[in-house]
């Protein structure tokens, strides 16, 4: 059967996070198993290089696309739409991967023959928040690529080594919680992600170092691949260890958000690292190797777009209309969403600046002795 050329869109390959990675490897496991990927994003970086180093075409503009892909596979919302709008006559494919980003709201467009989830979160923002039918949504877990992320050596009785590997992970967030949990508890802790200016482009080579790991989603299911113990936590709260008994449940949940149901507490984390076990981390990875394959979502994905192509060569008539309706539609709504997100922005922006406003104020000497003649003396003169 032929190779199929695959449009793959993306927001940006300009960083070291979900998609984007998620985009490397999809891009280089269609690669490996016979099909054409090229992958669009208006915004490039590192692994837009890495993936021009292994011969996948990645452009910033559409126009350098000198062939007519048979599908295009979109990632986010504007880039998706950007595609549909220069190919007139390709079919898509829509995968949602987050529950809260605006980018990752479905559109709607009538060559948009399918939606898939990454997760039941996203199921369930796909049908239950913007009323996609059911019978075009279908769900696919991510996997990891198992080549690159091999098996460690069995762990040690109790944890020595721990990492928190998230681009989330600042003195803001869950940070410091984390330190003091792995302080209380005699672990050594180290920190990759880009909010701390440590990005991992290898997290492979790392990994295997640590006998526990602080994550989430796909940061989660790596560690998880390689066989150290892991717990769920990020900025968004903190999740338990994961262990076999809780394992489905939680894949299928991406070990994200509605994993992490708690709040970041050091309490809490102490608890779960005293819940560590070996054996039980080992038949964790065992079993997650065993049924997260890179190469069965590829599977997965081709056997949709083959599915996604056969149904739009049937329908075959044109709807020029109602295309431009869901374009004029969409510019609408983006519209909308983009004054919303700068009102947002701009109120947070401000709310900032007076927290820092106060907390200086507050720390200057004699400050309370200047400030309580000053307001004496405005509420006389009625101000």
């Amino acid at each position: 059967m032929a190779g199929l050329k695959v449009l793959i869109a993306n927001a940006t390959l300009a960083t070291l996070t979900g998609t984007e990675t998620y985009v490397r490897d999809l891009a280089l496991g269609l690669l490996r198993k016979g099909h054409s990927p090229i992958v669009y994003a208006p915004e490039l970086g590192a692994i837009a290089q890495d993936l021009r180093l292994r011969t996948v075409p990645v452009v910033d503009n559409l126009n350098c696309v000198g062939i007519t892909p048979d599908v295009i596979h979109g990632n986010h919302n504007t880039e998706l739409m950007t595609a549909l709008l220069h190919f007139e006559a390709v079919p898509a494919v829509f995968f949602c991967h987050s529950w809260t980003d605006w980018i990752s709201s479905p559109p709607s467009h009538p060559r948009i023959f399918a939606y898939v989830a990454v997760d039941d979160t996203c199921r369930d923002r796909l049908v239950l928040k913007h009323g996609i039918p059911e019978d075009r949504v279908r769900v696919q877990l991510h996997a990891a690529d198992l080549e690159r992320f091999k098996s460690r050596g069995p762990l040690p009785d109790r944890p020595v080594r721990a990492l928190v590997f998230s681009n989330n992970a600042n003195q803001w967030t869950h940070l410091n919680a984390v330190r003091e949990a792995c302080t209380r508890a005699g672990i050594e802790l180290d920190v990759i992600g880009s909010g701390v200016k440590a990005p991992a482009t290898n997290p492979e080579s790392l990994l295997t170092k640590y006998d526990l790991v602080f994550a989430k989603a796909r940061c989660a299911l790596e560690a998880l691949a390689v066989g150290t113990a892991v717990i769920l936590c990020d900025a968004a709260g903190t999740g338990p260890l994961v262990t076999s008994g809780e394992l489905e449940r939680l894949r299928r949940l991406n070990f994200g958000i509605r994993a992490l149901s708690e709040k970041v507490d050091a309490d809490l984390l102490v608890k779960e690292i005293a819940r560590y076990d070996p054996a039980d981390a080992a038949a964790v990875s065992h079993c997650l190797r065993a049924s997260a394959d890179l190469g069965s979502v590829v599977d997965d994905a081709v056997a949709l777009y083959r599915e996604v192509i056969d149904e739009f060569r049937d329908r075959a008539t044109p709807h020029p209309v109602e295309e431009n309706r869901a374009a004029a539609e969409y510019l609408r709504w983006l519209t909308l969403t983009m004054r919303r997100k700068q009102s947002e922005y701009e109120s947070m922006l401000a709310n900032s600046v007076a927290l820092q406003l106060r907390n200086r104020i507050s720390h200057l000497p004699l400050m309370d002795k200047l400030l309580k003649p000053l307001a004496q003396l405005a509420r006389r003169a009625g101000v």
